[in-house]
């Protein structure tokens, strides 16, 4: 199951860093238009306000401090959220077909439970079910058969779709994130390109997070490049902005062949806000992570935080443990995790995010299976205040 899931992860992962491979889909031979999903029924979304749904699961924590100390930390939901959050998962679903079906499984169940439930503190939750290209569609691609862009296509326009039904029957004016990773993150960048930038509806974004992917911006400029008009998040109370990064190890840097955050030619380069210092420099990650060693692949394995102890949560909290910092090698623009473990910290490091098996990780896409569990509890700050901004500016 790994070997498959690599197989096709790194097919994704090229498709979304070279745009050369984006044309060449794109020029190729385009499948019948398919029917048209009615978003109004309720049956096609994994989220919505006031439902026992994939986003109503059980998000307690233990908090693993350096001293092995372990406390455990509620979370509950806010039905009276500010703003809203819309939300476009990765490449998961393990149909055998080229895009997937209408019908949710497990995986997608799963990666709502890693990168989306937990939003719910600070916003409404709205997840649209869509025909995304399946990890065996992604083995079609390898094999040379035409496909699709991933950021075209049906996917597309499934998003599209859920996103003006969103409009016209729930948003009533509201501030909305937009939330997306991989497949999902590059479906929202062109819809932001499209429907979004430049148009009024830009004034109600309150931020997009696109993680796992590649946004360019011109060199040492905030604004341009995939967006005209909609800038990089650099302070956690600026709205309208955007929160981006590939995350990779820094004892496993981008190298050469890497997958994430290469440059994209014309004095572009791959842009980089770290959620745990947005205005620059080094700074603590609060990461949630699957207590039991799951990410968004399904992957599960026993886990050990701290030696001797053992964890009862289906989430834990390693706060101090890891740090991040963009930076640029002569490959790739990047954020930097370092695992900052010292002789008298009894943790372990067991972030399962690594492509292959330590020590022979996948040094060509980082850490992308944990990308947004990595900054779980800072997107949520910055989120936080992001609404608390709109919202004073809305009153004004």
């Amino acid at each position: 199951m790994r070997n498959w899931f690599v197989i096709s992860a790194v097919v994704l992962a090229a498709i979304c860093a070279e745009p050369r491979a984006q044309a060449a889909a794109q020029s190729a031979t385009v499948a019948p238009a398919a029917t048209p999903n009615d978003y109004t029924d309720d049956k096609n979304w994994l989220c919505r306000p006031g439902r026992q749904d994939a986003c109503a699961v059980d998000l307690t924590a233990t908090v693993v401090a350096a001293d092995g100390t372990m406390t455990p930390e509620t979370w509950e939901a806010e039905p009276n959220a500010a703003i809203d959050c819309f939300y476009v998962y990765p490449t998961i679903s393990t149909d055998q077909s080229q895009n997937s079906d209408m019908n949710p499984d497990a995986a997608e169940f799963n990666v709502v439970r890693q990168q989306f439930a937990r939003f719910g503190s600070v916003c409404k939750q709205y997840a649209p079910l869509y025909r995304q290209v399946t990890l065996s569609g992604l083995r079609t691609i390898a094999n040379g058969a035409p496909i699709e862009s991933l950021a075209r296509g049906i996917g597309y326009e499934d998003v599209r779709d859920a996103w003006n039904t969103y409009l016209r029957r729930d948003n009533k004016g509201r501030g909305v994130v937009l939330i997306g990773h991989s497949q999902g993150a590059m479906i929202l960048t062109a819809l932001m390109r499209n429907e979004i930038d430049g148009k009024p509806i830009q004034a109600q974004l309150v931020s997009a997070v696109l993680l796992g992917t590649t946004v360019q911006v011109p060199r040492g400029r905030d604004v341009g490049g995939s967006f005209n008009d909609i800038p990089l998040c650099r302070v956690e109370s600026q709205i309208g902005c955007v929160v981006t990064y590939a995350s990779f190890r820094s004892t496993m840097p981008p190298a050469v062949n890497t997958l994430f955050g290469k440059s994209g030619g014309d004095n572009l380069t791959a842009a980089c806000t770290n959620p745990a210092a947005l205005e620059g420099g080094s700074g603590s990650l609060h990461a949630y992570l699957s207590a039991v060693g799951r990410n968004i692949t399904g992957t599960q394995a026993p886990k050990e935080w701290t030696a001797g102890k053992s964890v009862d949560t289906p989430w834990v909290s390693l706060p101090g443990l890891l740090s991040a910092r963009c930076t640029t090698n002569d490959n790739a623009s990047y954020l930097e995790i370092t695992v900052n473990g010292i002789a008298e910290d009894p943790r372990i490091d067991n972030i399962t995010g690594d492509v292959g098996t330590s020590p022979q990780t996948n040094g060509m896409w980082g850490l992308h299976l944990i990308d947004v569990n990595l900054g779980m509890g800072n997107l949520l700050d910055i989120v936080s205040m992001q609404s608390r901004a709109y919202s004073s500016r809305t009153r004004r």
